[in-house]
């Protein structure tokens, strides 16, 4: 017959261990408790410029749907970008990455974007790491901000804020905006 301390010392150890792979429906899922109290995190900060071009011969956003009749703060014109992004504001500085996406006039009482945008990047250790922006872009603020709500690469779990600051804008809509992001990854 086996002592108490071992039969403590088994039903512990086998506790212990069973905790750590725990199978949820079957092969579809599978579960495994993270014993670490304490989770390595990085912070990075990334200056770059958005170079949204609506208009010309080499367009690098397209409006994908169009009002059939204007209303004063444009509500549902939708635009599908594929823009550079640059390490600088003039358009032939160093590209860094490209904001992939969409935004769309969500506001019927003033400029306010819905942006749902990727910002994939080009350049040294970030080369293939993107950060993902969810949320509202009140266009005619100075300052707006934004969240980051996830990210791939170096950017894996990526969350923080995005915030933006037009340095550039013409009549037709073609405008160059300053990002800086503050991204917590691990």
């Amino acid at each position: 017959m086996a002592s108490f301390a071992a039969q403590t010392h088994f039903i512990l150890f086998f506790t212990l261990f069973s905790a750590f792979f725990i199978k949820i429906n079957g092969e579809f899922s599978k579960q495994s408790i993270n014993m670490s109290t304490k989770r390595m995190e990085k912070i990075t900060r990334l200056r770059f410029y958005f170079h949204d071009i609506v208009d010309g011969k080499h367009p690098t956003a397209m409006q994908i749907i169009r009002l059939p009749n204007k209303t004063a703060t444009s509500f549902g014109t939708t635009f599908m970008v594929d823009d550079p992004l640059t390490e600088k504001p003039k358009p032939t500085s160093k590209l860094v990455g490209r904001a992939q996406g969409i935004y769309a006039f969500a506001s019927q009482s003033d400029f306010g974007l819905l942006m749902v945008m990727n910002f994939a990047f080009s350049e040294g250790i970030y080369n293939g790491s993107a950060i993902s922006i969810l949320g509202r872009n009140a266009v005619l603020d100075a300052v707006r901000e934004m969240p980051i709500v996830g990210g791939s690469g170096i950017f894996r779990f990526a969350r923080g804020y995005a915030l933006a600051k037009t340095v550039w804008l013409n009549k037709n809509g073609d405008a160059i905006v300053e990002y800086n992001v503050t991204v917590v990854h691990l």
